[in-house]
């Protein structure tokens, strides 16, 4: 009788631990990762919604950058860190995008991780520098026809959501341009600036000031529809190249294994921060919309961009450098 109250005890500890790690969550300070440099959108976006739930959660978020190889050496400490919550993973796209990039991977993007929540999508901006007098995506497209092969974009990383926008505008434009792929984008968009780089598919985010201020002229958002935050900037599509849609969302991801208790508390904590006046406004200010989904429908929507993106690096012979 003694054996079986004991097995009746454990039995009862170990279903309601997880109802009690979720009360009390967090405890202590939560880590996440972004497998980009500071300053990037990715980053950027993990900075504000980091500090709005460690002010709920009344616990630090320590933001912490480990870029390289296109978002897949971050995304590698995360698939390998505890399933408590307390390491996450702050990814853009990209992660949709690196197992059609990287096929010896040390993780696998589907089994590994466990979608929380997107966080927000914004356009990017196709970007140059004044110094190339280039004022239009026309004259841009008509520049690189004439100059085939000489013409080069910078990215944010071999397979990064800069690059693959890149490639889908170039195959749409029938263009032959060189990719020079850089460790982030603040990068990418200092060789634009100085003119090392032809153009750049920018996150919004961090073009927004060096385009009001005139040190880059936007020639064209990436999403079907115009940005609030560039009215007078047409889209891609308007520019000649019918039905072009690219939208650069970035997401909160888990390890694999995470209780579903904490992956629905912090989904929910998420969705209320996306209500706050501040974060509202500072959406707003970067050129970026909420996309609320719970659990369930963010992993439907990574599986459609796995399998969607799969299409575009085959046709362009996307490949890890």
């Amino acid at each position: 009788m003694r054996f079986v109250r004991v097995a009746a005890i454990c039995a009862l500890v170990w279903f309601w631990a997880p109802m009690t790690s979720g009360q009390s969550y967090p405890n202590k300070p939560v880590h996440v990762v972004v497998p980009f440099t500071a300053g990037s959108a990715t980053d950027i976006l993990a900075r504000s919604f980091g500090q709005k739930l460690s002010e709920m959660w009344g616990q630090p978020v320590v933001v912490e950058n480990r870029p390289g190889a296109g978002g897949t050496i971050g995304a590698a400490v995360v698939a390998k860190s505890p399933a408590d919550g307390y390491t996450l993973l702050v990814h853009s796209a990209a992660h949709a995008y690196n197992p059609s990039i990287y096929p010896g991977l040390s993780f696998d993007t589907v089994k590994d991780f466990v979608e929380i929540s997107p966080l927000a999508g914004q356009p990017n901006v196709l970007v140059v520098s004044p110094t190339l007098g280039v004022k239009s995506v026309a004259e841009l497209i008509a520049l690189a026809k004439q100059k085939p092969g000489q013409l080069n974009f910078g990215s944010a990383g071999t397979g990064s959501g800069t690059h693959i926008n890149a490639e889908k505008f170039k195959l749409a434009a029938g263009i032959d341009v060189v990719h020079i792929p850089y460790k982030g984008t603040p990068e990418a968009l200092n060789d634009t600036l100085a003119g090392r780089v032809t153009y750049f598919f920018s996150p919004i985010s961090a073009a927004l000031t060096n385009v009001r201020e005139g040190k880059l002229v936007a020639l064209g958002v990436s999403t079907a529809k115009r940005s609030s935050a560039l009215p007078n900037v047409p889209t891609v599509a308007e520019s000649g190249l019918p039905g072009f849609d690219y939208n650069l969302w970035v997401g909160l991801f888990a390890p694999a294994g995470t209780p579903a208790e904490l992956v629905d508390k912090i989904n929910k904590d998420v969705a209320r921060a996306l209500q706050a006046p501040d974060i509202k406004e500072r959406l707003a200010n970067l050129g970026a919309e909420a996309m609320p989904m719970s659990p369930a429908e963010f992993k439907a929507f990574v599986r459609t961009e796995i399998d969607d993106s799969a299409k575009v690096i085959k046709a362009a012979g996307i490949k890890a450098q």
